[in-house]
């Protein structure tokens, strides 16, 4: 069964190439995301990492959980299951999800 990860305090130069490259060491890499500002498209300094195998997952977080990694002491522990949004007030056109 697959697992994502979280992994915090990316540098901002860091790639999805890059975090798919340190974490296939591990086993198969079903997913690596780094999370963008949407209105400048740059890094927001952490992103999503998903691995095929638990047992490589949890293996990834104990090998590279305070490691350095492209310049930055990095976090990698398992990604938590984000609440369901409210919806948001849209300035007079109503509610929206």
């Amino acid at each position: 069964m697959a697992k994502k990860l979280y992994v915090g305090n990316l540098s901002y130069s860091t790639t999805e190439e890059s975090l798919n490259g340190l974490f296939a060491q591990f086993g198969e890499v079903v997913s690596a995301v780094v999370i963008k500002d949407r209105a400048t498209g740059r890094s927001k300094g952490f992103g999503f990492v998903e691995l095929a195998d638990e047992a490589a997952a949890d293996k990834a977080i104990e090998e590279w959980n305070g490691k350095e990694f492209e310049g930055r002491r990095i976090r990698v522990n398992q990604a938590e299951e984000r609440a369901p949004r409210k919806p948001r007030f849209n300035g007079g056109e109503g509610f929206r999800e």
